[in-house]
């Protein structure tokens, strides 16, 4: 019989239940993921409870409320609070989204909030995605051409343009890799949805003159084709985008040239 090792920290324990605030009549309950790795142990979760009437109304907003009333070392990336920039990307109710577009009362019960799945984790919400990073730009995500520059700009037809649609738009919060089983595998190999999504939008560039070498680069057991559509990262995606749909249109040009 196989035997498994769990590895060290993996357990999480109950935290420390935070006190309600004086002469609040609408509370919510949020259960958050802490972990500090100088402070050493297991992660635990730690139970506070938000004055909803003196919060906004997103997930972000309770965590920032939590962050100057309550505990200020509480940990976790922030910035546009739009949609916009990805930082907050985090798994709240059990679904990678972020936190500044996802309103408390869009959840039923407690609010339970830990950071991206399957990550190292630096502390508390905030992972590390050193390597998420470094598959992205393995992708070279940049115009690649031969041609002479012209003296104003690479022009694009309207239905070229028109093309990127669905693919521009990442912005490389890491939600969609993060929920990946295949990428929860083989990470380090397998380059992932955000990757593949990003590569497939410089393939079918108009402008792009490089398309072989990018194909090339991506004609791998691992690099590719680790995919097997389980769809994860189209519904979890916070812009709406389906990168299995792009990996699936690489795999379509990689079998076109070989015809």
């Amino acid at each position: 019989m196989v035997q498994l090792t769990l590895p060290k920290n993996s357990r999480i324990t109950e935290g420390k239940v935070w006190p309600k605030p004086d002469s609040a009549s609408a509370l919510r309950e949020f259960r958050i993921y802490r972990w500090d790795p100088e402070a050493g142990g297991n992660p635990r979760m730690d139970t506070f409870y938000v004055d909803t009437e003196d919060c906004g109304p997103m997930v972000l907003d309770a965590l920032l409320w939590i962050k100057n009333k309550v505990d200020a070392t509480l940990t976790l990336r922030r910035s546009c609070r739009e949609g916009i920039c990805g930082s907050c990307a985090m798994n709240i109710d059990g679904m990678n989204t972020l936190a500044c577009t996802k309103g408390y009362d869009e959840v039923k019960g407690a609010v339970k909030i830990y950071p991206l799945p399957h990550m190292p984790v630096v502390k508390d919400l905030v992972p590390d995605l050193t390597g998420f990073y470094a598959q992205h730009a393995f992708i070279e995500p940049w115009l690649h051409t031969v041609s002479p520059t012209p003296q104003k700009e690479w022009l694009q037809s309207r239905a070229d343009r028109e093309k990127l649609d669905g693919l521009y738009e990442c912005i490389l919060c890491a939600c969609c890799t993060t929920s990946c089983p295949s990428y929860w595998w083989n990470g380090d190999k397998y380059l992932g949805p955000a990757a593949l999504l990003q590569a497939y939008r410089w393939l079918i560039d108009s402008r792009d003159e490089a398309t072989g070498e990018r194909l090339n680069d991506l004609d791998d057991p691992f690099r590719l084709y680790r995919c097997h559509t389980i769809m994860n990262c189209a519904q979890t995606c916070p812009k709406g985008l389906n990168p299995a749909k792009a990996i699936a249109e690489i795999k379509k040009m990689m079998v076109e040239r070989r015809l």
